[in-house]
């Protein structure tokens, strides 16, 4: 008969974990996650890099379109950098008390929301692969990006500029990184490979000019110039 350190019961529809499928349960854990490949993204001093863009391909289905939202809040975009799958909708919602006229020239998507408050416009459809730079025609500093990948797995690096990537099938797969500070045009990425155990570390060199200063109001400088 086995004991109860070997084997574990259901009681009142709630699972009962026995010590040794703790350790087992512990053990999977951990394996899983030595395996995983991980990336981080610094720029050349070695510097962590929030917002980079991480794209890799291999077979498998396309992620399904996402309905987002980009909010205008204190005349900035958030979040900065948004990445969605092919086909998704993206809306902007107007938290400020101030109106925003909403605008792409990209190839990847142009278009153009006309000065609006509280009645956010329907959301834009992004049926296009690529990197949009979004812009306000009444605040020249904001400035966000949506890119638009048509892999099956992209994502956004935080704060650490680093990113665990889901478990990848056996191989090499093809590998890209996008910044918004990597190039003025927005169309160069970093291109590599990586497999399933990789632990990469990438450094960019970012060569684009820094955002328009936001202009402060009379009212701020005079904030600004007392402290």
């Amino acid at each position: 008969m086995p004991t109860k350190n070997t084997y574990c019961r259901l009681s009142n529809t709630m699972l009962t974990l026995c010590p040794g499928s703790l350790i087992l349960l512990a053990m999977l854990l951990l394996s899983l996650t030595a395996n995983a490949a991980q990336i981080t993204v610094l720029d050349s001093d070695g510097l962590p890099l929030k917002d980079a863009v991480i794209e890799v391909y291999y077979d498998a289905e396309t992620s399904p379109p996402e309905q987002e939202n980009i909010y205008q809040r204190n005349a900035a975009f958030h979040p900065k950098v948004l990445t969605v799958p092919t086909g998704s909708y993206v809306a902007f919602p107007n938290q400020d008390t101030t109106r925003h006229h909403v605008y792409s020239f990209s190839p990847a998507k142009t278009f153009d929301l006309n000065l609006y408050l509280q009645e956010t416009p329907p959301p834009v459809h992004f049926d296009q692969a690529g990197v949009v730079v979004l812009g306000c025609n009444i605040h020249d500093h904001m400035q966000a990006f949506i890119v638009v990948s048509d892999a099956p797995y992209a994502a956004t690096t935080g704060a650490e500029g680093m990113l665990a990537l889901p478990t990848l099938p056996p191989g090499q797969h093809r590998l890209r990184i996008w910044h918004p500070r990597l190039d003025n045009n927005q169309e160069i990425w970093w291109e590599g490979d990586i497999n399933n155990a990789d632990q990469l570390e990438v450094r960019l060199e970012l060569n684009a000019l820094p955002p328009p200063a936001r202009n402060l109001s009379p009212l701020q400088q005079r904030f600004r110039d007392a402290s």
